[in-house]
């Protein structure tokens, strides 16, 4: 079926003119807080919306979203706390551009700035580790205050707080983001070299190599239940399973969403196994990942590559945000 004869849902999007690149988006309550290229933070919440200048002199790089606050990182090398109601603080500033962010539920935050990983506690002091690399994606742990940092070849398990050296995952290559599975099992790290690298952490540190992609797979998610892992990187949403114990080794992946466009973003669902997808080409798709059932939520729009994709606590709303500062909303029944 093509993507014109699809039951629709685009007619119920609320459009946002964002201005200008939405770097990443989340909800925060009944705010959609969206991360600009040109440094600010658009607040949307029902019919207001404001702009914040979380950072005036450069551009947001980075940002990540919990319960009560967006952390953005600049080539200003500011990190900066925005929250719902359009005020600021200043983290960390006066380094080196900030490569990426990681949040605690505690309230810790971690950042990377060159090679150097800092992380600091909901107390607001600091611990530093020098990675062997410039690091290039953060993650703390589903459980426990321990972080994941991938770096080239490799990725490492560093507690702030302990006095032990990171413990080292070895695996030759440039390794950019970094996740874990829900259940902590699992690290799983997208790759340069257009692949995902896992090593199940017990008992024996296997690793599992997942290839096959076009492109890099900077977009990943999990199921709500950790079930699957969902990545961009191909022309469908590639998908692996990691019920069993041995994750997705010997096992071939699912593909959905299949598209002559690239996948650069995907979002499951936070608790059915519906994935939202979106495309270079501007195209947001959802798929009920049980029967493959697709339903069209954006139609592709040239210059508008999707660049961010979020759905808020409940899974009732889902917001996307693109290329040329085209963004909007949408209201589903969870």
């Amino acid at each position: 079926m093509s993507v014109g004869a699809l039951p629709s849902l685009a007619d119920q999007v609320v459009p946002i003119e964002a201005g200008a690149e939405v770097a990443g988006l989340g909800w925060l309550g009944d705010a959609v807080m969206m991360a600009l290229g040109d440094g600010g933070v658009l607040v949307v919440q029902g019919d207001d919306t404001r702009r914040v200048h979380a950072h005036p002199d450069g551009a947001i790089l980075v940002s990540a979203f919990d319960k009560g606050r967006l952390v953005t990182g600049g080539d200003d090398g500011r990190v900066v706390v925005t929250r719902p109601d359009g005020t600021t603080r200043i983290l960390a500033e006066g380094g080196a551009w900030i490569d990426s962010i990681a949040l605690h539920p505690s309230g810790a935050v971690a950042y990377s700035a060159g090679r150097t990983v800092t992380a600091l506690d909901d107390k607001g002091r600091a611990k530093t580790f020098d990675a062997p690399s410039t690091p290039r994606g953060l993650a703390f742990a589903p459980k426990g205050y321990r972080l994941a940092i991938a770096h080239y070849n490799g990725a490492s398990l560093w507690y702030p707080n302990l006095e032990t050296p990171p413990d080292l995952l070895d695996w030759k290559g440039s390794h950019l983001d970094v996740t874990w599975s829900p259940d902590g099992r699992f690290v799983v790290t997208s790759m340069q070299e257009n692949a995902l690298h896992g090593w199940r952490l017990a008992p024996d540190r296997g690793h599992m190599r997942m290839s096959g992609y076009t492109a890099k797979p900077r977009s990943v998610s999990w199921s709500f239940g950790g079930a699957w892992l969902a990545t961009s990187g191909a022309d469908a949403a590639i998908v692996w399973p990691f019920a069993s114990k041995d994750g997705p080794m010997g096992k071939a992946p699912r593909e959905c969403g299949v598209r002559h466009a690239k996948v650069v973003k995907v979002a499951f669902h936070p608790s059915v196994n519906v994935l939202a997808v979106g495309y270079e080409d501007g195209c947001v798709l959802l798929i009920r990942f049980d029967d493959a059932a697709e339903l069209l939520v954006r139609r592709a729009t040239e210059g508008s590559a999707v660049t961010a994709l979020a759905w808020d606590r409940a899974g009732g709303r889902l917001a996307f945000g693109c290329a040329d500062g085209r963004a909007g909303t949408i209201t589903l029944s969870s």
